[in-house]
């Protein structure tokens, strides 16, 4: 379950200054004023302007967007979230947490993907602290705790997809940006929420092959991508010339034989399908 968070109960910062001070006062003229009447009196007022200064060391101010987690001997009474100037008991010991929004830049970590190829792959995580109770006492030092765990989500993030999908259907790191930063967002806040922070935002960073197989792995994805051209090519060609022959047939424009249409088909495939521009050849003749 982890540390819950709650309240201490604390007295206004000004109203407790001003009613130290006065006492520290009435006990200052209690005291001169018994100094030849009566010592055993005026002894009386040093221990309670002791006291009074003492009491003075509970006062404390809680900046804006901070938390102060007070406890009492090793026991923790309750955190202060409001800002302002308050006073608690000064025996109690008061520690800051910032609840401002952080950003962390993880560093660039090789790991291997789905395909088990090596590459490289860095974060940028948001966070902030909203249970102040569970950063202080159930974790270490949570902002230390939040880098490791985010290199472990790392590393097991890149072990579930793969670098490239080559597919479309496939989710990959480098074709899936937004599923992959909510998988990586999703794991950080279930693994960091035992240390009382909250994920905004989880993002890739950095992501590239390795430098080892980059070459390699330059050539394997310039080659998918000209089959992918060629394929497409491949699919408007075909669906030109099955349009030109629908549309002789339907204009009865002229008649083709099989041995005529194949040839078409033929001619029609390398002019559209060719890299460089074809040079026509004028039949002045007959077509057949």
């Amino acid at each position: 379950m982890g540390t819950q968070e709650k309240s201490v109960f604390m007295l206004p910062g000004a109203i407790m200054f001003v009613v130290i001070i006065l006492a520290l006062i009435v006990n200052a003229l209690w005291m001169f004023s018994s100094l030849q009447a009566n010592p055993w009196v005026a002894a009386i007022t040093v221990p309670v302007g002791f006291v009074l200064l003492v009491m003075l060391g509970g006062l404390f101010i809680v900046q804006p967007n901070q938390a102060v987690v007070v406890t009492l001997f090793g026991r923790y009474i309750g955190t202060q979230m409001q800002n302002g100037w308050f006073w608690v008991n000064p025996l109690t010991t008061r520690k800051g947490v910032s609840l401002r929004i952080n950003n962390f830049n993880s560093e660039k970590l090789k790991v291997n993907d789905l395909d088990g190829n090596p590459i490289e792959i860095a974060a940028v995580i948001v966070w902030r602290v909203v249970n102040s109770a569970r950063a202080v006492f159930d974790v270490q030092d949570y902002t230390y705790f939040i880098g490791i765990q985010s290199e472990t989500a790392l590393r097991h993030l890149a072990s579930r997809y793969p670098y490239d999908g080559h597919e479309d259907t496939i989710l990959s790191l480098r074709g899936s940006p937004e599923q992959v930063a909510t998988a990586l967002e999703q794991e950080l806040s279930e693994r960091c929420a035992a240390a009382g922070l909250e994920i905004l935002e989880a993002r890739l960073s950095h992501l590239a092959y390795a430098p080892e197989i980059a070459g390699a792995m330059l050539q394997r994805q310039q080659a998918s991508a000209i089959i992918a051209a060629r394929q497409k090519i491949v699919e408007g060609a075909v669906g030109m010339v099955q349009m030109a022959l629908a549309m002789l047939d339907k204009e009865n424009i002229v008649q083709l034989d099989e041995e005529r249409k194949a040839q078409m088909v033929s001619n029609l495939l390398v002019v559209l399908t060719s890299e460089r521009g074809t040079q026509p050849v004028i039949n002045a003749g007959s077509l057949y």
